[in-house]
């Protein structure tokens, strides 16, 4: 089946948060919303129609989770990174943010160090402050070469760290992580005791020929100090149906993880969740998957070309995986409220600000492009307006 990334969508009407929270978090409600890392792509008719089927027996009361729910995820993930969890190793979770909260209130205390490596999804900063913990930074090797920077993380950890907070593939750069970063991660931290929780969210969206590697994958120290989140939801447009979970390889890290969250009833996924997650991981995902892939890769291309063009002060860091462009912006010798004014009010256009990913972020914007050229094309379009 051809599927048609195209078509206009509209989102009115549907309560949903990229454009109705326009005007309480930008200050206008006007703006074309390229910021909250959802596409505009219609979630794929399987998906749809496998709900619709549990629709048709209405009643909704308590339901157990499906034995086929685990064996579908782990063939899905073996088949697409050479990596097989056991069925015992997954729990599901209400969302990976949730998630996150959920291990640091298991495996720290308040006034534990928590290390994360800006830029980076700024919930890694916010969830653990929010708990009281102390953050660590690490920061990236600065644009346009990123790497770990191994020697400054061996000098921030000390008898205190208790989490490292992994984002692979990387947000909001759109890195894949080599094996040998990986291994030399887990090495480090497996040697000091420090867990690392892997957000994989983006994992199915490895663009340009690049292969995501699952972290636990890589080594048995990896495997032994690691807690994975993943969900379909970024992939297949679902992040309404929440559908996350969790991979936990090691005993002893999944019965001190996995007993708190059965114990606070937090296991238990909602009714349409398995039903969503099992029909996006079938062959019919893998289609709609290979083509939204080539289509985004497409998109990627197109804001490249414009900005060569069109907008030579705008550098756009091409993504490894995701729908997320980190835009350099730098070129244009603007203050981050002038940045902030030249998208916002004068280009209409919402965007992430680099700032909230934290140092490293300065003079950068996060450009969603899953969504339809045309609407690329405008925003772009306004923008080099506003520069004119």
């Amino acid at each position: 089946m051809k599927y048609d990334f195209d078509k206009p969508v509209d989102r009115s009407g549907s309560g949903d948060l990229k454009h109705c929270v326009l005007e309480e978090r930008y200050g206008r409600p006007d703006l074309l919303p390229l910021w909250v890392a959802d596409m505009d792509f219609e979630t794929p008719q399987f998906i749809t129609d496998a709900l619709r089927r549990r629709l048709d027996h209405s009643l909704f009361g308590y339901t157990v989770t499906p034995p086929e729910l685990w064996p579908t995820v782990s063939r899905w993930i073996s088949a697409h990174h050479g990596w097989q969890p056991q069925e015992e190793w997954f729990s599901f979770i209400p969302g990976i943010v949730k998630g996150i909260g959920m291990a640091v209130n298991v495996f720290t205390q308040p006034g534990d160090g928590i290390i994360i490596m800006p830029p980076v999804y700024h919930p890694f900063r916010l969830v653990p402050e929010g708990n009281g913990r102390r953050i660590v930074n690490c920061p990236l090797t600065p644009h346009p070469d990123y790497h770990i920077d191994f020697d400054r993380l061996e000098q921030v950890c000390d008898e205190h760290c208790r989490l490292l907070i992994l984002s692979n593939p990387h947000n909001p750069a759109g890195i894949v992580w080599p094996r040998e970063v990986l291994q030399r991660l887990a090495h480090i931290c497996a040697e000091r005791g420090i867990i690392v929780i892997s957000d994989e969210i983006h994992c199915d969206m490895a663009l340009f020929g690049h292969r995501h590697v699952p972290f636990a994958s890589v080594s048995e120290e990896a495997a032994r100090c690691s807690i994975t989140f993943g969900a379909p939801s970024k992939t297949f447009n679902i992040a309404g149906i929440v559908s996350s979970y969790a991979i936990v390889p090691d005993p002893q890290l999944r019965e001190q993880f996995y007993s708190w969250i059965k114990a606070n009833e937090m296991d238990e996924p909602t009714i349409f969740a398995p039903i969503a997650t099992m029909a996006a991981f079938s062959p019919e995902g893998e289609e709609w998957r290979h083509q939204m892939v080539s289509y985004v890769e497409q998109n990627v291309c197109f804001v490249e070309d414009y900005c060569r063009e069109h907008l030579p002060q705008l550098r756009p860091l091409r993504p490894q995986a995701s729908f997320l462009v980190w835009l350099d912006c730098r070129g244009l010798g603007l203050s981050h409220d002038a940045l902030n004014d030249l998208f916002v009010n004068r280009a209409r256009l919402a965007l992430n600000d680099g700032e909230m990913f934290g140092p490293g972020g300065e003079g950068f914007m996060r450009m969603n492009v899953g969504t339809q050229r045309s609407t690329l094309q405008e925003a772009l379009d306004r923008l080099r307006e506003a520069l004119a």
